[in-house]
């Protein structure tokens, strides 16, 4: 008799189980959505500290490129006197446009390839394999 009633005493009950395995999902959610939180607290920080010298030098080479385009533009009037000025201003200006659009399509082909939350989302497969296993 005393072995049976041991017996009841160690093997939970069913309803037991079942808010067990409740409460664990329950903390498995609350420790993945904190882990987003500072996912993406860290990538947003990460995100700003590089885009402030990223944008300064942007500045600075957007003020050179106009210089140097106009000094561009004067000497090819300088080498090809009979080349208007306003030629060599579009023909400065275009190689400039062609130049800039394939960094912009570098750009854009980088940042596509950016991924963000990757370590949630990788944590978030396995928990919900984790849990169809269950």
């Amino acid at each position: 008799m005393t072995s049976t009633h041991l017996e009841t005493e160690r093997d939970p009950s069913l309803t037991q189980l079942v808010t067990g395995i409740i409460g664990d999902t329950e903390e498995l959610l609350k420790q993945q959505l904190k882990l987003v939180k500072v996912e993406v607290k860290n990538d947003v920080q990460g995100y700003f500290t590089a885009a402030i010298p990223m944008v300064i030098g942007a500045i600075g080479m957007l003020i050179a490129s106009i210089v140097l385009a106009f000094a561009a533009a004067h000497a090819l009037v300088a080498i090809w006197p009979s080349l208007p000025l306003w030629g060599a201003y579009a023909i400065v200006g275009g190689l400039l446009a062609v130049v800039c659009g394939a960094f912009i399509a570098w750009a854009a082909n980088k940042f596509s390839s950016v991924k963000f939350l990757d370590q949630t989302e990788a944590g978030m497969k396995e928990n919900m394999q984790w849990k169809t296993k269950s």
